[in-house]
């Protein structure tokens, strides 16, 4: 449940007036725009600001994965969890700008995900299956009906591979949206055929600090200026589309332009001739249809009628009472409409008129101001109970609003009360429910998301208006009984003689019995705090599963950030026991993270003597330690990190070693000054990756102290990496670095600054742009083995 405070940040964020003009504004036009993309914050933002709030049309973001294979330049979430983060913060960039979303990938279980970054269309396609996603967006067209549709990236060399490969698929889904003998299981689902009418490119380069579009834009056919400023806020659109990425916080998005664009060129593809506006040539109002209907005079007299009396509410704004007026008047007419026209004009039209009724009724409860809000208790588990309160306005008895929850499967209402004017309702969750999914398939302007919504019913003069809205924090139907072991991953060294642990089960929710189910030769106590391994300990990961009441245990990992809220992410728990041959330094370590890895944790599971160094301690004695390590991005984000840069140069110079994992270069990384010598990141960063995680590695100093010891790092070492090789690699570089390393991508040239190191007065540098973080997380034996190395002394 929200506190005071985070309720009263939302309302501030979105004052009752500001919700009542985008209401009225979605009323201006009757076209639909879907803008895709492969990733959260792939939208086009300031453009989508004005062509929604500014001409009012539909718009959808089309989005192939939740990002999960992205970077997190906030916290330790990854993967899953990191997707779940992500999908919550297109959902809340997409409340600003008032537009949908359409996902197209479900997850990192679902084949059309984000694997980590690519550079070919053809190997997304490898992993998506390009028939899988071309007919997901086919779906797409057919479900939402776009008129036009705008990729936001080039397919051209230089381009992420999943951008590539989604303006490619975009391009292809038009011709078999109309195609009837294209992806005929649609139609058993009410789908027909859609054809779009306008398929656009972007007619601007991709190129900047992280790609490098090799050709050349097509030429722009059609240049979209949004002029002056959004009515409500007196913001430019280009500024309003930056308020909607500040929610992509996780990758370090939300930029203040010194000058806002007001200019968009694009290039019509696959039309002749020219146009002046991107809505030429198409029904972009109630009146334009009038062209069209040439059914009867009636139908044509009450499109336009209905149309004038849009026209006058917007007008009207802000009298709330004249405002109604004018809306229940277009109701009336626009019902009219929908009875009047032919079966031939509602199969081509039928949708828009269906879609403006559904927007006159959400701009009417805008109007009367009769949701305010409503939430839960609590989560919910089997067997389980919450209460649902829903609070309305001042007019809700006068207008017989009526108050109905939409529950998911296996979730029902037990009682209903009356109090204050509100509703509260009991929800009870049957000993079968299913647990709410983690990743939503869309998310609608028009409210009624996630798993459970509110169903407002009212009557304004004859007119019977219904809107569904949101609870202030989605429902969740959780495990009653969770757990979380600690550790939940052992790293064991085969040169060690330990061949037991001490596990702490941490049970949480309702008291359940904890069993555990260990492979063969090993054993589990009857309370799994301890783990007995078998004496000759096997190489690899072996993995012991914890059940709760006879069931997998769940782990419950809350996620909770200003800018989203909280939410809960639920995965499969596993206690895993990797085997590897590790040798350690005599070392004690200092770690300096910025929370966007967990390096530091896994230090102190291989046994290496490590503090994790806040404030106070980076402004203490660096000198107790012999090494001292700086996570990724802790440049940019830690500010005493910055201040102390100083400090820690003195430490090298007197016999400490440094070891910096990756950094952008947006990440406080000044080349001259971050680093003890010289040492600078490659730019555009698709130049300085190698994103295959098999490539090969050839070792450049092979007697290399880092290299040899303590551990020999050898070819098995490079084995089963996972994602990438590495990225933001060094690309110029004081004399007295070296280069250890050399690997590329298929068809590339060699790239040598993955991980160099340089002497430097009586301590060392030494800079390493592996995903070392990443292949941690994964267990990859190889990581492990050479981090000891990178940790040694100078």
């Amino acid at each position: 449940m929200l506190t005071d405070r985070e309720r009263i940040e939302r309302q501030r964020a979105r004052p009752p007036l500001l919700r009542l003009h985008r209401a009225l504004t979605r009323l201006k036009s009757t076209l639909t725009v879907m803008n895709s993309g492969a990733h959260p914050d792939d939208e086009q933002s300031g453009l989508l600001a004005w062509l929604r709030l500014g001409l009012g049309m539909r718009v959808i973001v089309a989005c192939s994965t939740r990002g999960e294979g992205g970077q997190n330049a906030l916290g330790p979430e990854r993967l899953g969890a990191l997707g779940m983060l992500r999908t919550r913060e297109m959902e809340e960039a997409a409340r600003v700008l008032d537009v949908d979303v359409a996902w197209l990938g479900h997850g990192p279980d679902d084949p059309v995900h984000d694997f980590g970054f690519s550079k070919d269309g053809d190997q997304t396609f490898r992993r998506w299956g390009e028939e899988r996603i071309v007919e997901r967006l086919v779906r797409a067209y057919r479900t939402a009906r776009p008129d036009i549709v705008i990729p936001t990236f080039l397919d051209v060399p230089g381009q992420h591979g999943h951008h590539r490969a989604m303006t490619r698929a975009a391009e292809a889904a038009v011709g078999l949206a109309v195609d009837p003998s294209a992806f005929p299981e649609h139609a058993a689902e009410g789908l027909v055929p859609w054809q779009v009418a306008k398929f656009y490119l972007p007619a601007w380069s991709g190129g900047g600090g992280t790609y490098d579009d090799e050709l050349p834009p097509p030429v722009a056919t059609l240049t979209v200026e949004a002029s002056g400023s959004e009515a409500s806020t007196g913001a430019e659109y280009d500024r309003i589309g930056e308020w909607s990425r500040y929610f992509h916080a996780s990758q370090g998005m939300g930029h203040w332009p010194s000058v806002p664009r007001t200019r968009w060129p694009l290039h019509l593809l696959h039309a002749a001739g020219s146009e002046v506006s991107i809505a030429d040539g198409l029904p972009s109002s109630l009146s334009r249809l009038i062209a069209v209907a040439n059914d009867s005079a009636g139908l044509a007299q009450a499109l336009g009628a209905a149309d004038a009396a849009i026209g006058q509410a917007i007008a009207a704004f802000p009298d709330r009472q004249a405002i109604i007026g004018h809306l229940v008047t277009a109701a009336g007419h626009l019902e009219a409409a929908r009875g009047l026209a032919s079966a031939d004009f509602l199969d081509r039209h039928g949708h828009r008129l269906a879609r403006k009724a559904l927007e006159i009724d959400s701009a009417l409860f805008e109007a009367a101001d009769l949701f305010q809000r409503a939430w839960l208790s609590s989560a919910l588990s089997p067997w389980g109970t919450a209460s649902l309160t829903v609070e309305l306005g001042r007019d809700a008895a006068s207008l017989q609003v009526e108050v109905e929850p939409t529950l998911p499967a296996g979730i029902s209402v037990g009682s209903r009360q009356t109090r204050d004017g509100g509703r509260i309702f009991t929800l009870i969750a049957a000993s079968d429910a299913p647990f709410t999914g983690l990743y939503p398939a869309g998310w609608s302007a028009l409210g009624g998301n996630d798993a459970a919504s509110i169903r407002l019913s009212a009557l304004f003069g004859r007119h019977q208006a219904s809107a569904q809205f949101d609870l202030e924090e989605p429902l969740a139907v959780l495990p009653g009984s969770s757990l979380r072991l600690e550790p939940d991953v052992i790293v064991a060294s085969v040169r060690d003689t330990r061949r037991e642990w001490a596990v702490d089960p941490l049970l949480a929710g309702e008291p359940a019995q904890l069993s555990m189910r260990s492979p063969e030769g090993w054993s589990a106590s009857e309370d799994g705090t301890r783990i007995t391994a078998p004496e000759k300990l096997p190489l690899g990961t072996t993995a012991i599963l914890p059940f709760v009441d006879g069931r997998p245990a769940e782990r419950l990992v809350p996620i909770a950030y200003p800018h989203v809220g909280g939410m809960i992410h639920r995965q499969a728990e596993t206690l895993r026991v990797l085997a590897l041959d590790l040798k350690l330094p005599d070392t004690r370590v200092g770690y300096i993270g910025g929370g966007a890895d967990r390096v530091g944790l896994w230090l102190q599971r291989m046994g290496v003597d490590v503090v994790e160094l806040d404030a106070s301690a980076l402004a203490g004695d660096l000198s107790r330690f012999s090494t001292i390590v700086v996570g990724i991005f802790a440049f940019g984000i830690r500010k005493d990190l910055a201040a102390a840069i100083p400090r820690i140069h003195r430490f090298v110079h007197g016999g400490g070693h440094l070891v910096t994992l990756y950094h952008r270069p947006s990440d406080g990384w000044d080349p001259q000054a971050t680093p003890p010598l010289r040492l600078e990141i490659g730019s555009p960063s698709l130049r300085w990756r190698v994103t295959d995680p098999t490539a090969r590695v050839t070792v450049l100093a092979p007697r290399h102290k880092l290299l040899t010891g303590p551990n020999e790092i050898g070819d098995a070492d490079w084995d089963g990496w996972e994602k990438e090789r590495g990225l933001y690699f060094a690309a110029r570089w004081d004399a007295a670095y070296e280069p250890l390393l050399s690997m590329h991508d298929p068809d590339e040239q060699p790239l040598t600054g993955a991980l160099v190191s340089a002497r430097v007065g009586r301590g060392r540098h030494t800079h390493a742009s592996l995903v070392l973080h990443h292949q941690l997380d994964r267990l990859v034996p190889g990581a492990f083995r050479l981090m000891a190395n990178l940790v040694q002394p100078a």
